[in-house]
C-alpha cells in the first residue's frame, strides 16, 4: 500500500525540483526525504526521481504517480473536511498569507466582518509577496492564499488548488508634477521610452508588469531605481527620479505630493488577484467561511477609483 505521507514528499520535490528544498519546505532533513522517496520507490516498484546537476526530476512513472498524487490528496483534504464538519468545528485558526494592499483591500475587511458572521474563526495573517503566498499553501504553510497572478504561476486547471477570483485592478502612471506628460488626461505607455523607471525588482510580480507592459509598446524600460515598497516608489517619483507604474489599489490613501496619477491610455496593464486553497480545503468549515469573506468584501470594492492628484 502506498503511504500517502510519502506522495506529500514526492509532490514537494516536483514542486520544488531539488530534495534539499523539498526538505526544507516540508520541515524535514534531506536525508529524511531521500529516505521516503527510496520507500516510496520500493512501494511502487518504479524509480520515480531521477537527480542531476540541475536538481531533481521525476521519471515518466513519477510522472504518472504525480497525477494520482493530486487526486489523492485533494480527497484527503475534502475527508478532513467533512470530519471537521461532522464534528461541528466551528472554532479554529486559519492563516492566511497576502501582500500588502491585498490585507488591506481584503483580507482586513473580511476579517472584519467574521467577528459578527463566523466569531469563532481566528484568522492568523503572514504577508507575502503577491508570488509568494501559493507556494506556501502548497506547502503546507499557511491555509489560504491572496496572490496575484504573475508569470509562471498555477493555472485555474491545477488539480493541487482551487482558485477563488477576487478582483481586477489596473496600473497607473505615476509622473512627477513637473513632467512634459503631466497636464495629460491619460498617458501612453509608449510616450516615456525616453523615461528613467522607478519599479519593485525582478522576481516582484509588478516588475514583470512594468516591463511586459513597456515591450509591448515597442521599448526595454530604464529601469534606474528599484523597491518593492510603492510609497518609496511615488516618494522617488515625486522627487523627479523618473516614472513609474503603481497598481491602483496601492495609491489609495497615499500621500501624493509632488505627482500627478494618470490612467494608462488603450488597455492598462491590470493585476488580478484571487485567493487559492488546495483542492478540496474550499469545502473545510474554517476555510469556506473566510473563502466567502474574501469573496464579498471584494465585491463591495467593485471598481476602484483614481485616486486624486495635482
Amino acid at each position: 500500500m502506498i503511504d500517502s505521507r510519502r506522495l506529500r514528499i514526492l509532490r514537494a520535490v516536483a514542486d520544488h525540483r531539488t530534495v534539499t528544498a523539498a526538505a526544507a519546505a516540508l520541515y524535514l532533513t534531506p536525508s529524511a526525504v531521500s529516505q521516503q522517496l527510496a520507500a516510496l520507490e520500493q512501494e511502487t516498484g518504479h524509480r520515480l526521481v531521477e537527480r542531476g546537476a540541475r536538481g531533481a526530476r521525476l521519471t515518466p512513472a513519477g510522472e504518472i504517480l504525480l497525477t494520482h498524487t493530486n487526486a489523492v490528496l485533494a480527497q484527503l483534504e475534502r475527508a478532513e473536511a467533512e470530519l471537521a464538519a461532522y464534528n461541528a468545528g466551528d472554532a479554529g485558526t486559519v492563516t492566511v498569507a497576502a501582500f500588502a494592499t491585498g490585507i488591506g483591500l481584503v483580507l482586513a475587511p473580511a476579517i472584519a466582518e467574521l467577528t459578527h458572521t463566523a466569531p469563532g474563526i481566528r484568522v492568523r495573517v503572514q504577508d507575502a509577496e503577491g508570488d509568494a503566498s501559493v507556494p506556501m499553501v502548497l506547502d503546507r504553510q499557511v491555509d489560504v492564499a491572496v496572490a496575484v497572478e504573475y508569470r509562471g504561476a498555477p493555472g485555474e486547471d491545477d488539480l493541487r488548488l482551487t482558485r477563488v477570483p477576487l478582483y481586477s485592478e489596473p496600473f497607473d502612471a505615476v509622473l512627477p508634477v513637473g513632467h512634459r506628460l503631466a497636464d495629460r488626461a491619460q498617458v501612453a505607455i509608449a510616450d516615456l521610452e525616453k523615461d528613467a523607471w522607478i519599479g519593485p525588482y525582478p522576481g516582484n510580480p509588478c516588475h514583470d508588469v512594468v516591463v511586459l507592459s513597456c515591450e509591448f509598446a515597442g521599448f526595454q524600460p530604464r529601469l534606474a531605481h528599484s523597491s518593492d515598497d510603492f510609497r518609496a516608489v511615488v516618494a522617488l517619483a515625486g522627487a523627479g527620479a523618473g516614472v513609474a507604474l503603481v497598481p491602483r489599489s496601492a495609491l489609495r490613501g497615499m500621500e501624493l505630493a509632488g505627482v500627478v496619477v494618470r490612467p494608462v491610455a488603450g488597455s492598462a496593464p491590470t493585476r488580478r488577484v484571487f485567493a487559492a486553497v488546495r483542492q478540496g480545503a474550499e469545502r473545510h468549515p474554517l476555510i469556506a467561511p473566510v473563502l466567502d469573506a474574501l469573496a464579498a468584501a471584494a465585491a463591495r470594492e467593485g471598481a476602484l477609483p483614481l485616486p486624486a492628484s495635482p
